[in-house]
Protein backbone atom coordinates (compact mmCIF):
# COMPACT_ATOMS: atom_id res chain seq x y z
CA UNK A 1 0.00 0.00 0.00
CA UNK A 2 1.58 3.22 -0.76
CA UNK A 3 2.10 6.25 1.17
CA UNK A 4 -1.00 7.98 -0.11
CA UNK A 5 -3.01 5.41 0.51
CA UNK A 6 -2.32 4.60 3.82
CA UNK A 7 -2.81 8.26 4.63
CA UNK A 8 -5.77 8.27 2.94
CA UNK A 9 -7.33 5.07 5.32
CA UNK A 10 -6.16 7.38 8.15
CA UNK A 11 -8.25 9.87 7.70
CA UNK A 12 -11.14 7.82 7.59
CA UNK A 13 -10.46 6.05 10.74
CA UNK A 14 -13.02 6.82 13.57
CA UNK A 15 -12.15 9.18 16.66
CA UNK A 16 -13.39 5.75 18.91
CA UNK A 17 -11.25 4.29 21.54
CA UNK A 18 -9.52 1.46 19.80
CA UNK A 19 -6.77 -1.04 19.08
CA UNK A 20 -4.31 -0.28 15.83
CA UNK A 21 -2.31 -2.76 13.95
CA UNK A 22 0.85 -2.24 11.68
CA UNK A 23 1.64 -4.78 9.00
CA UNK A 24 5.19 -4.80 7.23
CA UNK A 25 5.54 -6.06 3.62
CA UNK A 26 5.59 -9.92 4.60
CA UNK A 27 2.03 -9.62 6.33
CA UNK A 28 3.84 -10.04 10.05
CA UNK A 29 2.44 -7.40 12.71
CA UNK A 30 5.48 -4.78 13.82
CA UNK A 31 3.27 -3.09 16.02
CA UNK A 32 0.06 -2.81 17.85
CA UNK A 33 -0.74 0.18 20.29
CA UNK A 34 -3.97 1.06 22.04
CA UNK A 35 -5.79 4.60 21.27
CA UNK A 36 -8.50 6.98 23.41
CA UNK A 37 -9.34 8.67 19.93
CA UNK A 38 -8.25 5.99 17.23
CA UNK A 39 -7.78 9.10 14.25
CA UNK A 40 -5.88 11.38 16.11
CA UNK A 41 -3.30 8.53 17.78
CA UNK A 42 -2.67 6.70 14.15
CA UNK A 43 -2.50 10.23 12.47
CA UNK A 44 0.20 11.06 14.74
CA UNK A 45 2.73 8.51 13.34
CA UNK A 46 2.60 10.37 10.04
CA UNK A 47 3.43 14.23 11.08
CA UNK A 48 6.29 15.68 8.88
CA UNK A 49 9.00 15.98 12.21
CA UNK A 50 8.57 12.75 14.41
CA UNK A 51 11.05 13.22 16.80
CA UNK A 52 12.08 9.38 17.50
CA UNK A 53 14.02 7.72 14.95
CA UNK A 54 12.95 4.21 15.92
CA UNK A 55 9.05 5.99 15.29
CA UNK A 56 10.56 6.66 11.69
CA UNK A 57 12.02 4.00 10.95
CA UNK A 58 8.74 2.01 12.39
CA UNK A 59 7.04 4.19 9.96
CA UNK A 60 8.80 3.41 6.97
CA UNK A 61 8.07 -0.10 7.23
CA UNK A 62 3.89 0.02 7.40
CA UNK A 63 2.49 -1.42 4.76
CA UNK A 64 -1.44 -2.14 6.29
CA UNK A 65 -3.25 -0.72 8.87
CA UNK A 66 -5.95 -2.50 10.98
CA UNK A 67 -8.06 -1.73 13.44
CA UNK A 68 -10.75 -2.07 15.80
CA UNK A 69 -13.11 -0.27 17.71
CA UNK A 70 -13.70 -1.18 21.56
CA UNK A 71 -16.45 0.05 23.80
CA UNK A 72 -13.75 1.58 26.33
CA UNK A 73 -10.26 3.15 26.93
CA UNK A 74 -10.26 0.37 29.43
CA UNK A 75 -10.86 -2.56 27.26
CA UNK A 76 -8.89 -1.22 24.55
CA UNK A 77 -5.81 -1.44 27.20
CA UNK A 78 -6.27 -5.14 27.71
CA UNK A 79 -6.43 -6.08 24.22
CA UNK A 80 -3.37 -4.57 23.81
CA UNK A 81 -1.69 -6.46 26.22
CA UNK A 82 -3.57 -9.53 24.74
CA UNK A 83 -2.32 -9.10 21.40
CA UNK A 84 1.30 -7.99 22.31
CA UNK A 85 1.43 -11.01 23.99
CA UNK A 86 -0.15 -13.13 21.38
CA UNK A 87 2.26 -11.85 18.13
CA UNK A 88 5.17 -10.25 20.13
CA UNK A 89 5.49 -7.31 17.55
CA UNK A 90 9.26 -6.38 16.40
CA UNK A 91 8.46 -2.31 17.99
CA UNK A 92 6.58 -3.48 20.81
CA UNK A 93 8.17 -3.86 24.20
CA UNK A 94 7.46 -7.63 25.36
CA UNK A 95 5.49 -7.72 28.34
CA UNK A 96 6.58 -10.35 30.62
CA UNK A 97 3.63 -12.78 31.84
CA UNK A 98 3.62 -12.00 35.77
CA UNK A 99 2.98 -8.29 34.41
CA UNK A 100 -0.99 -9.80 34.17
CA UNK A 101 -4.08 -7.79 34.75
CA UNK A 102 -6.11 -8.68 38.19
CA UNK A 103 -9.56 -11.19 37.37
CA UNK A 104 -12.15 -12.24 40.16
CA UNK A 105 -12.53 -16.01 40.40
CA UNK A 106 -15.47 -17.19 42.20
CA UNK A 107 -14.02 -20.84 42.67
CA UNK A 108 -15.65 -24.20 42.04
CA UNK A 109 -15.64 -26.03 45.21
CA UNK A 110 -18.63 -26.70 48.02
CA UNK A 111 -19.21 -23.07 49.83
CA UNK A 112 -17.33 -20.98 46.61
CA UNK A 113 -14.59 -18.71 47.67
CA UNK A 114 -14.43 -15.53 45.98
CA UNK A 115 -10.92 -13.88 45.37
CA UNK A 116 -8.36 -11.84 43.37
CA UNK A 117 -6.31 -13.48 41.13
CA UNK A 118 -3.66 -13.20 38.17
CA UNK A 119 -3.91 -16.65 36.94
CA UNK A 120 -6.42 -17.90 34.88
CA UNK A 121 -6.39 -21.99 35.87
CA UNK A 122 -8.69 -24.20 34.05
CA UNK A 123 -10.30 -25.85 36.96
CA UNK A 124 -14.30 -25.11 35.81
CA UNK A 125 -13.80 -21.95 38.37
CA UNK A 126 -15.29 -18.75 37.15
CA UNK A 127 -13.43 -15.64 36.37
CA UNK A 128 -14.72 -12.37 36.05
CA UNK A 129 -12.19 -9.68 34.18
CA UNK A 130 -9.74 -9.00 33.10
CA UNK A 131 -9.62 -5.35 35.84
CA UNK A 132 -7.12 -2.39 34.01
CA UNK A 133 -7.64 -0.84 37.27
CA UNK A 134 -6.39 -2.40 40.72
CA UNK A 135 -8.98 0.19 42.70
CA UNK A 136 -11.21 -1.05 41.10
CA UNK A 137 -11.12 -4.63 41.98
CA UNK A 138 -10.53 -3.73 45.77
CA UNK A 139 -13.39 -1.83 45.68
CA UNK A 140 -15.40 -4.12 44.01
CA UNK A 141 -14.23 -6.96 46.72
CA UNK A 142 -14.79 -4.09 49.78
CA UNK A 143 -18.51 -3.90 48.38
CA UNK A 144 -18.60 -8.20 48.14
CA UNK A 145 -17.60 -8.52 51.66
CA UNK A 146 -19.69 -6.00 53.23
CA UNK A 147 -22.82 -7.38 51.77
CA UNK A 148 -22.16 -10.96 52.13
CA UNK A 149 -20.61 -13.29 54.78
CA UNK A 150 -18.15 -15.28 52.92
CA UNK A 151 -15.83 -17.70 53.71
CA UNK A 152 -12.03 -17.23 53.53
CA UNK A 153 -10.58 -20.40 54.74
CA UNK A 154 -9.18 -23.44 52.36
CA UNK A 155 -11.34 -25.62 54.03
CA UNK A 156 -12.63 -28.61 52.01
CA UNK A 157 -16.50 -27.60 52.89
CA UNK A 158 -17.97 -31.14 51.44
CA UNK A 159 -21.15 -32.48 53.30
CA UNK A 160 -19.11 -35.73 54.79
CA UNK A 161 -15.99 -33.37 55.36
CA UNK A 162 -18.27 -31.16 57.92
CA UNK A 163 -19.67 -34.27 59.31
CA UNK A 164 -16.38 -35.32 60.67
CA UNK A 165 -16.48 -32.09 63.04
CA UNK A 166 -12.73 -31.61 62.67
CA UNK A 167 -13.16 -27.84 61.99
CA UNK A 168 -13.21 -25.14 64.68
CA UNK A 169 -14.34 -21.48 63.55
CA UNK A 170 -11.86 -19.03 63.44
CA UNK A 171 -12.10 -15.03 64.03
CA UNK A 172 -13.94 -14.26 60.98
CA UNK A 173 -16.99 -16.26 62.29
CA UNK A 174 -16.51 -14.28 66.13
CA UNK A 175 -16.67 -10.82 63.97
CA UNK A 176 -19.80 -11.38 62.11
CA UNK A 177 -17.64 -12.09 58.77
CA UNK A 178 -18.67 -15.61 58.15
CA UNK A 179 -21.61 -17.65 59.25
CA UNK A 180 -19.78 -21.23 60.45
CA UNK A 181 -20.12 -23.19 57.04
CA UNK A 182 -17.53 -24.67 58.41
CA UNK A 183 -19.13 -26.35 61.71
CA UNK A 184 -23.11 -26.62 59.93
CA UNK A 185 -24.57 -23.43 61.14
CA UNK A 186 -25.08 -22.34 57.42
CA UNK A 187 -26.59 -24.01 54.98
CA UNK A 188 -24.92 -24.61 51.79
CA UNK A 189 -27.91 -23.30 49.61
CA UNK A 190 -28.25 -20.30 52.02
CA UNK A 191 -25.00 -20.02 50.80
CA UNK A 192 -24.92 -20.48 47.55
CA UNK A 193 -28.27 -17.61 46.66
CA UNK A 194 -25.27 -15.40 48.29
CA UNK A 195 -22.93 -16.36 45.79
CA UNK A 196 -25.81 -16.23 42.79
CA UNK A 197 -25.97 -12.93 43.52
CA UNK A 198 -22.46 -12.05 43.49
CA UNK A 199 -22.33 -13.59 39.92
CA UNK A 200 -24.97 -11.01 38.78
CA UNK A 201 -22.91 -8.24 40.40
CA UNK A 202 -19.71 -9.15 38.23
CA UNK A 203 -21.83 -9.53 35.22
CA UNK A 204 -22.90 -5.97 36.25
CA UNK A 205 -26.58 -6.49 36.98
CA UNK A 206 -26.88 -3.95 39.47
CA UNK A 207 -30.69 -3.51 39.29
CA UNK A 208 -31.70 -7.68 39.48
CA UNK A 209 -29.50 -7.58 42.90
CA UNK A 210 -31.25 -4.24 44.21
CA UNK A 211 -34.33 -5.38 43.40
CA UNK A 212 -33.71 -8.63 45.53
CA UNK A 213 -32.70 -6.41 48.63
CA UNK A 214 -35.90 -3.99 47.81
CA UNK A 215 -38.18 -7.15 48.23
CA UNK A 216 -36.39 -8.62 51.37
CA UNK A 217 -36.34 -4.85 53.13
CA UNK A 218 -40.49 -4.07 52.29
CA UNK A 219 -41.41 -7.80 53.80
CA UNK A 220 -39.48 -6.81 57.12
CA UNK A 221 -40.95 -3.66 57.44
CA UNK A 222 -44.05 -5.37 56.52
CA UNK A 223 -43.67 -7.26 59.74
CA UNK A 224 -42.09 -4.76 61.89
CA UNK A 225 -38.87 -5.76 61.78
CA UNK A 226 -37.39 -2.75 61.53
CA UNK A 227 -33.76 -3.49 62.02
CA UNK A 228 -33.49 -5.88 59.02
CA UNK A 229 -35.56 -3.22 57.04
CA UNK A 230 -32.65 -1.24 57.50
CA UNK A 231 -29.90 -3.15 57.18
CA UNK A 232 -31.35 -4.09 53.75
CA UNK A 233 -31.65 -0.60 53.10
CA UNK A 234 -28.41 -0.14 53.77
CA UNK A 235 -27.26 -2.87 51.10
CA UNK A 236 -29.71 -0.78 48.05
CA UNK A 237 -27.39 2.48 49.60
CA UNK A 238 -23.47 0.73 49.17
CA UNK A 239 -24.86 -0.99 45.57
CA UNK A 240 -26.50 2.31 44.85
CA UNK A 241 -23.23 4.47 45.45
CA UNK A 242 -20.99 1.81 43.63
CA UNK A 243 -20.30 2.05 40.21
CA UNK A 244 -18.06 0.77 37.45
CA UNK A 245 -17.47 1.02 33.95
CA UNK A 246 -14.61 -1.90 33.19
CA UNK A 247 -16.11 -4.04 30.45
CA UNK A 248 -15.98 -7.14 32.57
CA UNK A 249 -16.04 -10.56 30.17
CA UNK A 250 -16.50 -14.01 31.57
CA UNK A 251 -13.12 -16.25 31.06
CA UNK A 252 -15.78 -19.33 30.26
CA UNK A 253 -16.04 -17.97 26.60
CA UNK A 254 -12.89 -19.58 24.93
CA UNK A 255 -11.68 -20.67 21.64
CA UNK A 256 -14.90 -19.12 19.87
CA UNK A 257 -14.81 -17.50 16.15
CA UNK A 258 -17.39 -14.25 15.79
CA UNK A 259 -18.15 -12.92 12.45
CA UNK A 260 -20.78 -10.42 11.49
CA UNK A 261 -22.02 -9.12 7.98
CA UNK A 262 -23.27 -5.47 6.87
CA UNK A 263 -24.24 -5.68 3.02
CA UNK A 264 -25.64 -3.36 0.68
CA UNK A 265 -26.21 -3.79 -3.05
CA UNK A 266 -22.58 -3.62 -4.29
CA UNK A 267 -20.65 -4.89 -1.35
CA UNK A 268 -20.91 -6.74 1.91
CA UNK A 269 -18.49 -6.02 5.12
CA UNK A 270 -17.68 -8.45 7.05
CA UNK A 271 -15.67 -8.01 10.80
CA UNK A 272 -14.31 -11.34 12.35
CA UNK A 273 -12.84 -12.01 15.95
CA UNK A 274 -11.52 -14.73 17.67
CA UNK A 275 -11.66 -15.23 21.24
CA UNK A 276 -9.93 -16.79 24.11
CA UNK A 277 -10.10 -16.63 27.20
CA UNK A 278 -12.53 -13.83 27.38
CA UNK A 279 -10.17 -12.01 25.17
CA UNK A 280 -10.24 -10.73 21.92
CA UNK A 281 -6.88 -12.12 19.97
CA UNK A 282 -6.87 -11.71 16.29
CA UNK A 283 -9.41 -9.65 14.61
CA UNK A 284 -10.12 -8.83 10.97
CA UNK A 285 -12.27 -6.55 8.86
CA UNK A 286 -12.86 -7.29 4.75
CA UNK A 287 -15.49 -6.11 1.69
CA UNK A 288 -16.95 -8.73 -0.51
CA UNK A 289 -17.75 -7.49 -3.52
CA UNK A 290 -21.15 -8.65 -4.70
CA UNK A 291 -21.31 -10.63 -8.28
CA UNK A 292 -25.09 -11.24 -8.41
CA UNK A 293 -27.80 -11.07 -5.85
CA UNK A 294 -26.24 -13.17 -2.97
CA UNK A 295 -28.42 -13.09 0.45
CA UNK A 296 -26.30 -12.44 3.47
CA UNK A 297 -26.71 -16.16 4.60
CA UNK A 298 -24.86 -17.45 1.69
CA UNK A 299 -21.98 -14.03 2.13
CA UNK A 300 -21.40 -15.07 5.53
CA UNK A 301 -21.21 -18.83 4.66
CA UNK A 302 -18.13 -17.90 2.20
CA UNK A 303 -16.81 -15.47 4.79
CA UNK A 304 -16.59 -17.44 7.55
CA UNK A 305 -15.01 -20.59 5.54
CA UNK A 306 -12.08 -18.29 4.43
CA UNK A 307 -11.57 -16.61 7.44
CA UNK A 308 -11.35 -19.74 9.23
CA UNK A 309 -9.00 -21.02 6.73
CA UNK A 310 -6.77 -18.17 6.30
CA UNK A 311 -6.12 -18.34 10.14
CA UNK A 312 -6.36 -21.78 10.53
CA UNK A 313 -9.12 -21.60 13.16
CA UNK A 314 -10.00 -25.08 14.43
CA UNK A 315 -12.59 -23.59 16.96
CA UNK A 316 -15.65 -26.04 17.29
CA UNK A 317 -17.51 -22.84 18.27
CA UNK A 318 -18.87 -19.96 16.33
CA UNK A 319 -20.88 -17.28 17.42
CA UNK A 320 -23.14 -15.67 14.25
CA UNK A 321 -26.01 -13.26 13.85
CA UNK A 322 -28.02 -16.01 11.76
CA UNK A 323 -27.60 -19.82 11.26
CA UNK A 324 -25.44 -20.67 8.89
CA UNK A 325 -25.21 -24.76 8.47
CA UNK A 326 -20.99 -24.91 8.56
CA UNK A 327 -20.42 -28.72 8.46
CA UNK A 328 -20.54 -31.57 11.34
CA UNK A 329 -18.10 -30.79 14.12
CA UNK A 330 -19.27 -26.43 14.19
CA UNK A 331 -21.55 -25.48 16.77
CA UNK A 332 -23.40 -22.47 15.46
CA UNK A 333 -24.45 -20.03 18.18
CA UNK A 334 -26.61 -17.36 17.45
CA UNK A 335 -26.98 -15.33 20.94
CA UNK A 336 -30.01 -13.34 22.14
CA UNK A 337 -28.28 -12.24 25.62
CA UNK A 338 -25.59 -12.83 27.20
CA UNK A 339 -22.08 -12.20 27.05
CA UNK A 340 -21.66 -13.82 23.73
CA UNK A 341 -24.45 -11.14 22.44
CA UNK A 342 -22.39 -8.38 23.65
CA UNK A 343 -19.51 -9.86 21.58
CA UNK A 344 -21.39 -10.36 18.51
CA UNK A 345 -22.55 -6.32 18.79
CA UNK A 346 -19.07 -5.56 19.37
CA UNK A 347 -18.59 -7.33 16.02
CA UNK A 348 -21.15 -5.90 14.06
CA UNK A 349 -19.79 -2.43 15.33
CA UNK A 350 -16.50 -3.03 13.90
CA UNK A 351 -18.07 -4.35 10.30
CA UNK A 352 -20.63 -1.39 10.41
CA UNK A 353 -17.16 0.80 10.92
CA UNK A 354 -15.40 -0.91 8.40
CA UNK A 355 -18.34 -0.09 5.84
CA UNK A 356 -18.48 3.66 6.99
CA UNK A 357 -14.53 4.14 6.88
CA UNK A 358 -14.96 2.44 2.93
CA UNK A 359 -17.54 4.98 1.77
CA UNK A 360 -15.06 7.80 3.87
CA UNK A 361 -12.06 6.80 1.59
CA UNK A 362 -14.49 7.03 -1.78
CA UNK A 363 -15.65 10.62 -0.44
CA UNK A 364 -11.97 11.31 -0.28
CA UNK A 365 -10.33 9.80 -2.99
CA UNK A 366 -13.34 9.46 -5.98
CA UNK A 367 -16.02 12.79 -4.95
CA UNK A 368 -17.95 11.77 -8.03
CA UNK A 369 -18.28 7.90 -7.41
CA UNK A 370 -19.32 8.90 -3.93
CA UNK A 371 -22.04 11.56 -5.02
CA UNK A 372 -23.55 9.14 -7.53
CA UNK A 373 -23.77 6.04 -4.94
CA UNK A 374 -25.53 8.48 -2.49
CA UNK A 375 -27.86 9.70 -5.33
CA UNK A 376 -28.57 6.46 -6.44
CA UNK A 377 -29.57 5.46 -2.45
CA UNK A 378 -31.92 8.45 -2.75
CA UNK A 379 -33.47 7.06 -5.89
CA UNK A 380 -33.98 3.79 -4.21
CA UNK A 381 -35.36 4.81 -0.38
CA UNK A 382 -37.56 7.93 -1.94
CA UNK A 383 -38.90 5.40 -4.65
CA UNK A 384 -37.64 7.81 -7.25
CA UNK A 385 -37.92 7.28 -11.28
CA UNK A 386 -34.63 9.49 -11.85
CA UNK A 387 -31.79 10.31 -10.11
CA UNK A 388 -32.24 13.61 -8.08
CA UNK A 389 -29.69 15.59 -9.74
CA UNK A 390 -31.56 18.83 -9.05
CA UNK A 391 -33.34 19.02 -5.47
CA UNK A 392 -35.28 22.23 -4.28
CA UNK A 393 -37.00 22.90 -0.75
CA UNK A 394 -39.20 25.08 0.23
CA UNK A 395 -40.15 26.15 3.65
CA UNK A 396 -42.70 29.73 5.07
CA UNK A 397 -41.88 31.79 7.71
CA UNK A 398 -43.80 34.29 9.64
CA UNK A 399 -44.72 35.23 13.23
CA UNK A 400 -48.41 35.55 14.23
CA UNK A 401 -48.88 36.33 10.16
CA UNK A 402 -46.81 39.44 10.07
CA UNK A 403 -43.69 40.00 7.45
CA UNK A 404 -44.76 36.77 5.91
CA UNK A 405 -41.78 35.18 3.41
CA UNK A 406 -40.83 32.00 1.76
CA UNK A 407 -37.46 30.49 1.07
CA UNK A 408 -36.15 28.37 -1.80
CA UNK A 409 -32.77 26.32 -1.77
CA UNK A 410 -31.71 24.61 -4.07
CA UNK A 411 -28.71 21.85 -3.95
CA UNK A 412 -27.16 20.09 -7.04
CA UNK A 413 -25.43 17.04 -6.51
CA UNK A 414 -26.46 16.58 -2.98
CA UNK A 415 -24.45 19.67 -2.49
CA UNK A 416 -26.06 23.16 -1.53
CA UNK A 417 -26.23 25.68 -4.94
CA UNK A 418 -26.29 28.85 -2.73
CA UNK A 419 -26.16 31.17 -5.29
CA UNK A 420 -29.78 29.92 -6.61
CA UNK A 421 -31.26 29.74 -3.25
CA UNK A 422 -34.06 32.36 -3.73
CA UNK A 423 -36.23 34.55 -1.54
CA UNK A 424 -39.85 35.50 -1.79
CA UNK A 425 -42.25 37.87 -0.11
CA UNK A 426 -45.71 36.72 -0.07
CA UNK A 427 -48.06 38.91 -1.70
CA UNK A 428 -51.52 37.46 -2.21
CA UNK A 429 -51.61 36.10 0.88
CA UNK A 430 -52.67 38.11 4.27
CA UNK A 431 -52.18 36.92 7.11
CA UNK A 432 -50.90 33.62 8.62
CA UNK A 433 -51.71 30.82 6.07
CA UNK A 434 -49.20 28.65 5.21
CA UNK A 435 -51.23 26.51 2.95
CA UNK A 436 -51.68 29.27 0.62
CA UNK A 437 -48.06 30.63 1.36
CA UNK A 438 -47.05 27.69 -0.25
CA UNK A 439 -49.42 27.27 -2.86
CA UNK A 440 -48.52 31.05 -4.07
CA UNK A 441 -44.37 30.83 -3.89
CA UNK A 442 -44.68 27.32 -5.75
CA UNK A 443 -46.23 28.74 -8.51
CA UNK A 444 -44.05 31.85 -9.08
CA UNK A 445 -40.95 29.31 -9.02
CA UNK A 446 -42.14 27.11 -11.51
CA UNK A 447 -43.93 29.41 -13.93
CA UNK A 448 -41.02 31.71 -13.81
CA UNK A 449 -38.81 28.96 -14.62
CA UNK A 450 -40.81 27.19 -17.26
CA UNK A 451 -41.24 30.95 -18.97
CA UNK A 452 -37.28 31.46 -18.70
CA UNK A 453 -36.70 27.40 -20.26
CA UNK A 454 -34.95 26.58 -17.10
CA UNK A 455 -34.37 23.06 -15.92
CA UNK A 456 -36.60 21.74 -13.37
CA UNK A 457 -35.61 19.50 -10.60
CA UNK A 458 -36.14 15.80 -9.96
CA UNK A 459 -37.27 16.25 -6.34
CA UNK A 460 -39.16 19.01 -4.56
CA UNK A 461 -39.27 18.71 -1.18
CA UNK A 462 -41.90 20.70 1.22
CA UNK A 463 -41.02 21.57 4.91
CA UNK A 464 -44.60 20.46 6.63
CA UNK A 465 -46.85 17.60 6.20
CA UNK A 466 -49.90 16.79 4.62
CA UNK A 467 -51.46 20.00 4.51
CA UNK A 468 -48.68 22.12 2.81
CA UNK A 469 -47.83 19.07 0.23
CA UNK A 470 -51.33 19.31 -0.57
CA UNK A 471 -51.33 23.20 -1.43
CA UNK A 472 -47.74 22.89 -3.43
CA UNK A 473 -49.74 19.75 -5.63
CA UNK A 474 -52.53 22.35 -6.56
CA UNK A 475 -49.55 24.45 -8.10
CA UNK A 476 -47.86 21.64 -9.38
CA UNK A 477 -51.18 20.69 -10.98
CA UNK A 478 -52.31 23.94 -12.33
CA UNK A 479 -48.60 24.14 -14.20
CA UNK A 480 -49.12 20.33 -15.73
CA UNK A 481 -45.90 19.36 -14.03
CA UNK A 482 -47.06 16.32 -11.81
CA UNK A 483 -45.46 14.25 -14.41
CA UNK A 484 -42.08 15.92 -14.48
CA UNK A 485 -41.53 16.78 -10.83
CA UNK A 486 -41.40 14.33 -7.66
CA UNK A 487 -42.94 15.74 -4.72
CA UNK A 488 -42.51 14.99 -1.18
CA UNK A 489 -43.17 16.76 2.36
CA UNK A 490 -41.00 16.16 5.62
CA UNK A 491 -42.54 16.53 8.50
CA UNK A 492 -40.73 18.04 11.65
CA UNK A 493 -42.36 15.70 14.85
CA UNK A 494 -41.47 12.21 13.65
CA UNK A 495 -39.31 13.04 10.24
CA UNK A 496 -42.28 10.90 8.51
CA UNK A 497 -41.87 11.72 4.61
CA UNK A 498 -45.52 12.02 2.86
CA UNK A 499 -46.13 11.26 -1.00
CA UNK A 500 -48.86 12.62 -3.00
CA UNK A 501 -52.56 10.89 -2.92
CA UNK A 502 -50.69 9.01 0.40
CA UNK A 503 -52.16 9.58 3.63
CA UNK A 504 -49.78 6.68 4.95
CA UNK A 505 -46.01 8.28 5.97
CA UNK A 506 -42.69 6.43 5.13
CA UNK A 507 -40.36 6.48 7.95
CA UNK A 508 -36.73 6.35 6.70
CA UNK A 509 -33.81 4.95 9.18
CA UNK A 510 -33.16 7.77 11.36
CA UNK A 511 -29.15 7.01 10.21
CA UNK A 512 -30.06 6.84 6.64
CA UNK A 513 -27.96 9.39 4.12
CA UNK A 514 -31.22 9.70 2.73
CA UNK A 515 -32.57 11.04 5.41
CA UNK A 516 -29.83 13.29 6.49
CA UNK A 517 -29.60 15.09 2.86
CA UNK A 518 -33.39 15.60 3.26
CA UNK A 519 -32.86 17.22 6.63
CA UNK A 520 -29.93 18.91 5.79
CA UNK A 521 -32.44 20.93 2.77
CA UNK A 522 -34.92 21.33 5.49
CA UNK A 523 -32.88 22.77 7.73
CA UNK A 524 -31.36 24.95 5.01
CA UNK A 525 -34.32 26.45 3.61
CA UNK A 526 -35.74 27.16 7.38
CA UNK A 527 -32.70 28.83 8.00
CA UNK A 528 -32.46 31.04 4.85
CA UNK A 529 -36.50 31.62 5.23
CA UNK A 530 -35.78 33.56 8.62
CA UNK A 531 -32.83 35.65 8.22
CA UNK A 532 -35.36 37.71 5.35
CA UNK A 533 -38.09 37.09 7.88
CA UNK A 534 -36.05 38.73 10.63
CA UNK A 535 -34.69 41.20 7.95
CA UNK A 536 -38.31 42.48 7.49
CA UNK A 537 -39.43 42.57 10.73
CA UNK A 538 -36.43 45.03 11.95
CA UNK A 539 -37.10 47.33 8.76
CA UNK A 540 -40.88 46.84 9.38
CA UNK A 541 -40.16 48.26 13.38
CA UNK A 542 -38.14 51.22 12.31
CA UNK A 543 -40.25 52.60 9.11
CA UNK A 544 -43.32 52.22 11.30
CA UNK A 545 -41.74 54.30 14.06
CA UNK A 546 -40.18 57.03 11.34
CA UNK A 547 -42.60 56.68 8.75
CA UNK A 548 -44.73 59.91 8.19
CA UNK A 549 -42.38 62.40 9.05
CA UNK A 550 -42.22 65.21 6.25
CA UNK A 551 -38.31 65.21 4.38
CA UNK A 552 -37.50 62.25 6.27
CA UNK A 553 -37.06 59.63 4.16
CA UNK A 554 -34.66 56.19 4.09
CA UNK A 555 -31.10 57.38 4.08
CA UNK A 556 -31.55 60.36 7.19
CA UNK A 557 -33.89 57.23 9.14
CA UNK A 558 -30.66 54.81 8.55
CA UNK A 559 -28.25 57.99 9.47
CA UNK A 560 -30.54 58.84 12.89
CA UNK A 561 -30.25 55.10 13.98
CA UNK A 562 -26.44 54.52 13.47
CA UNK A 563 -25.79 57.64 15.79
CA UNK A 564 -28.43 57.35 18.07
CA UNK A 565 -28.75 53.15 17.99
CA UNK A 566 -32.89 52.98 18.81
CA UNK A 567 -36.18 54.87 18.46
CA UNK A 568 -36.25 55.96 21.82
CA UNK A 569 -32.81 57.80 22.23
CA UNK A 570 -33.73 59.66 18.62
CA UNK A 571 -37.28 60.78 20.15
CA UNK A 572 -35.32 61.25 23.66
CA UNK A 573 -32.82 63.64 21.81
CA UNK A 574 -32.74 67.41 21.70
CA UNK A 575 -33.61 69.14 18.63
CA UNK A 576 -29.39 70.41 18.57
CA UNK A 577 -28.40 66.98 19.16
CA UNK A 578 -30.23 65.89 15.87
CA UNK A 579 -29.60 68.81 14.30
CA UNK A 580 -25.93 67.91 14.46
CA UNK A 581 -26.85 64.25 12.77
CA UNK A 582 -29.13 66.20 10.21
CA UNK A 583 -29.45 69.61 9.61
CA UNK A 584 -31.48 71.74 11.63
CA UNK A 585 -34.69 71.69 9.48
CA UNK A 586 -35.37 68.21 9.57
CA UNK A 587 -34.49 68.74 13.38
CA UNK A 588 -37.30 70.13 13.71
CA UNK A 589 -39.62 67.65 11.92
CA UNK A 590 -38.44 64.81 13.70
CA UNK A 591 -38.52 66.03 17.17
CA UNK A 592 -41.84 67.92 16.22
CA UNK A 593 -43.41 64.35 15.48
CA UNK A 594 -42.61 62.64 18.78
CA UNK A 595 -43.43 65.52 20.88
CA UNK A 596 -47.00 66.43 19.35
CA UNK A 597 -48.61 65.34 21.91
CA UNK A 598 -46.73 66.41 24.76
CA UNK A 599 -48.10 70.47 23.70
Amino acid sequence: MSKEALKLHVQSLPQDPGVYQFYDKKDSIIYVGKAKNLKNRVSSYFRKNLDSRKTQKLVKNIETIKHIVVPTESDALILENTLIKEHQPRYNILLRDDKTYPWICIKKEAFPRVFTTRKVIKDGSEYFGPFTNSKTVRLLMTLIRELYPLRNCSYDLRAESIETKNYKVCLEYHIGNCLGGCIGEQKEENYNTHISEIRALLRGNFSEVIRGYKQKMKLAADSLQFEEAQKEKTKIELLANYQVKSAVVSAAITNVDVCTLISDEQSAFVNYLHVAYGSIVRFHNMEIKKKLEESDEDLLRVAIVELRRRFHSSSKDVILPIAVALGDGVRVHVPQKGEKKKLLELSVRNAKQGRLEHLKQIKIADPKQHTTRLLNQMKKDLRLRVLPDHIECFDNSNIQGSNPVAACVVFRNAKPAKKEYRHYIIKTVTGANDYASMEEVIYRRYKRLLDEKQDLPQLVVIDGGKGQLSSALLSIDALNLRSKIAVIGIAKRLEEIYYPNDSIPMYLDKRSETLKIIQQLRNEAHRFGVRLHRNRRSKHAVSSSLDGIAGIGEKTAVKLLKTFKSVKRIKDASINDLASVIGESKAREVHAHFHIKDK
